[in-house]
């Protein structure tokens, strides 16, 4: 197995799409924006953007400053991340089962389902599910 480098021919590193994510995951937990994390680093909201997505990898440097900033230990970004998963990835298979955009109200609504009742939570979840179900028919 050779080992991938930044952005190949399907697109960026799954590694570097992850770690993109975790900032982007603790940047909205924490309130801010892209920019704000760009003039933090010395960075353009534009570069910030592009780590994010992973398109552009993140050097070990840039990545201690931005845990540093986040209050977080360096290994947060890695988090959820295993060998195992990347070994056994077939060409082009993705090591992600949820890879969908980290928003703040995707965020938020997991930070807040843990105070709700586990019959609010069930209650909030069906309701979730439901209206998933009908933008799916919706769009046919």
């Amino acid at each position: 197995m050779t080992m991938a480098r930044g952005k190949g021919e399907d697109g960026p590193h799954p590694v570097d799409r992850h770690v993109g994510r975790r900032v982007c995951e603790k940047r909205l937990a924490l309130g801010y924006n892209q920019s704000d994390l760009g003039r933090a680093l010395g960075l353009t909201f534009q570069q910030i953007q592009k780590y994010e997505k992973g398109a552009n990898r993140i050097s070990a440097s840039k990545l201690w400053d931005i845990a540093r900033f986040f209050k977080v230990d360096i290994g947060y970004f890695f988090e959820g991340l295993t060998g195992a998963q990347l070994a056994g990835m077939a060409e082009g298979e993705t090591a992600f089962e949820h890879d969908f955009p980290a928003t703040r109200y995707t965020i938020e609504i997991g930070r807040l389902a843990p105070q709700l009742s586990t019959r609010q939570q069930k209650l909030a979840l069906e309701l979730i599910r439901d209206m998933a179900d009908r933008k799916e028919t919706d769009e046919d």
